[in-house]
């Protein structure tokens, strides 16, 4: 389950928030406007974030992976935007 100090840290000026609830967070990316879903899934050995997403708001979601944590999820996310806005180039860091 997202904690609300979880839900209070998605930064809201790089996403718009869509939904935002204890199980299931729904952002769209400012800078590519791309849609992402994160679904907190309960497991017996602990949770895991499922990544969902669509290049536009009519397209259905495809999962794009998973994560333990949603910080790290966000943290791929702009990677992911980093990737597409430099013209889907792998992002080098020197």
């Amino acid at each position: 389950m997202y904690t609300r100090q979880e839900l209070n840290a998605i930064d809201r000026s790089y996403f718009e928030v869509i939904i935002a609830d204890e199980y299931e967070v729904t952002l769209m990316s400012r800078n590519t406007r791309h849609v992402w879903h994160l679904r907190n899934v309960e497991l017996p050995d602990g949770e895991v974030t499922v990544i969902l997403h669509k290049h536009q708001v009519s397209d259905p979601y495809h999962v794009h992976g998973r994560s333990r944590t949603m910080k790290q999820a966000i943290r791929y996310i702009k990677k992911h935007d980093l990737f597409q806005m430099n013209g889907r180039k792998p992002v080098c860091k020197g």
